[in-house]
C-alpha cells in the first residue's frame, strides 16, 4: 500500500512558488513528488515541515532539482539533509516543530 503523501501548491508571502509537503516520502510515492516539482517552473520553496519520514528516493528527487529549490524543514529533518549533502546545495531554513510563525518567504 502506498504511503500517504499530501502535496499542496501555493504562493509564498513574497509571491514565489511554494510546494507544501506532508506525510511520508519514500520509494512508493517519490515520483508523485517529482511530478509536483516538475509542474512548477523557476525557483521553488519546498516546505517539508509536515514531513514525518524522508528516505533516499525522496532525497534523490530533491537532489535532481537542487539548483532551483529552497527547503523549509524542521530540526528533525535537518540531520538527514546535512548528512546527505543536500544542505550544501540548497538553502535550508529550519522551522522548529512547534513553530506557528510566519510562512516561508
Amino acid at each position: 500500500m502506498p504511503t500517504q503523501l499530501t502535496l499542496t501548491h501555493g504562493r509564498t508571502s513574497a509571491g514565489g512558488s511554494l510546494l507544501t509537503v506532508a506525510g511520508e516520502i519514500d520509494m512508493s510515492n517519490s515520483t508523485t513528488l517529482a511530478d509536483a516539482i516538475d509542474d512548477v517552473r523557476g525557483p521553488l520553496v519546498v516546505d517539508l515541515t509536515g514531513v514525518e519520514y524522508l528516505d533516499s528516493a525522496g532525497l534523490n528527487v530533491l537532489f535532481a532539482h537542487a539548483e532551483r529549490l529552497e527547503i523549509v524543514a524542521t530540526p528533525l529533518l535537518q540531520p538527514v539533509l546535512a548528512v546527505s549533502g543536500l544542505a550544501r546545495l540548497v538553502e535550508v531554513r529550519l522551522r522548529p516543530d512547534d513553530d506557528t510563525g510566519t510562512p516561508p518567504r
